[in-house]
């Protein structure tokens, strides 16, 4: 069962801090600890876990992608030209499913799924997928990307997609990442969306960051590029919309219970487009990750789906849907 609660509106004191705060809008990933910092999260909740398998084969993704980002080769970054006209569109810059990919992220998704294989006990049922994957022709594992990025999950391979799309997010982090580099302020000023604005895919979840600037402000996760980008608390991240706000849990606590005590994971739900999208609270949880976390609450999406209300956002690691051919492909 999951517990309801209207939004906790922040005290003066919060508003006064965020109102002299720095707020970065993007937040760039940074490839060479993210996925280090996933893998360890990826383990800590597996620990009794129902999907402790699944959970221990993504902590060894997310290893081998931290292990490929140390050596990255350097990616083609857009030119000014690309940049103007992403500027006059309105277009994300480095849009998933219009940006010409380069070769070299197949061959970093096989040197990466190689190092899976490594690790991989040899009982183990993922090594025909992962094995599978690595010798997919280049044409079959382009066309295989291009739906996973587009979101068509007709033809596409579930059981191969999170691990292609482990070679994508190493791909476009470090797209993101190089761009960020280079073009200082580059989406400095953003207004509230609910897709990525640097490759235009949707979040996995939303996440109140603390730490070092960070005074409990909220950010989407990309998917795809694991960007972070600024928007504001109590907001539909599907329709924008501020009123009919409510945030689900699965903990069955009192309306009156501090916010201290309430569920590091919730779903915060909109009554006027019926959609929602988990929350993360680090201040609940200091090593919640928007991935890994997204991940170990699916009872919670499936409760929520159950309510009537749509998820705004997917997880590429974790995928589903019709995966028939399409005709002429059978």
């Amino acid at each position: 069962m999951t517990t309801t609660h209207p939004p906790t509106l922040p005290s003066p004191e919060e508003i006064a801090l965020q109102a002299g705060a720095d707020i970065a809008a993007v937040r760039a990933p940074q490839a060479d600890t993210l996925f280090a910092e996933r893998a360890l999260r990826l383990r800590e909740l597996a620990a009794g876990h129902a999907m402790r398998d699944y959970l221990l084969l993504l902590a060894l993704v997310s290893e081998a992608q931290h292990e490929r980002a140390r050596r990255y080769p350097q990616v083609r970054l857009p030119d000014a030209a690309q940049i103007d006209a992403s500027a006059a569109t309105g277009q994300p810059l480095l849009a998933a499913t219009a940006w010409p990919r380069e070769p070299l992220w197949r061959t970093e998704l096989r040197a990466l799924l190689a190092q899976v294989l490594q690790q991989l006990p040899g009982d183990s049922p993922a090594r025909a997928t992962v094995q599978a994957v690595i010798g997919l022709p280049d044409q079959a594992l382009e066309q295989q990307a291009d739906r996973l990025l587009a979101g068509i999950t007709l033809g596409l391979d579930m059981a191969a997609a999170p691990l292609i799309a482990a070679g994508l997010q190493l791909y476009w982090a470090h797209l993101v990442a190089g761009t960020a580099s280079a073009h200082p302020g580059l989406w400095r000023h953003l207004e509230s969306r609910g897709t990525c604005p640097c490759c235009g895919s949707l979040p996995t979840s939303s996440i109140r960051r603390v730490g070092p600037g960070m005074k409990g402000q909220r950010y989407l996760h990309c998917t795809l590029c694991q960007t972070e980008w600024h928007m504001v608390q109590v907001m539909c991240t599907h329709c924008l919309g501020t009123q009919g706000i409510h945030y689900q849990a699965l903990q069955a606590l009192a309306a009156a219970a501090p916010t201290s005590e309430r569920a590091a994971v919730e779903a915060e739900t909109c009554d006027h487009c019926h959609h929602y999208l988990k929350l993360l609270h680090m201040e609940r949880e200091p090593h919640a990750d928007p991935v890994a976390d997204d991940l170990a609450t699916l009872t919670l999406d499936l409760l929520v789906s159950d309510a009537g209300f749509t998820r705004h956002g997917t997880n590429l690691l974790l995928l589903f849907g019709d995966a028939e051919a399409p005709p002429g492909e059978r």
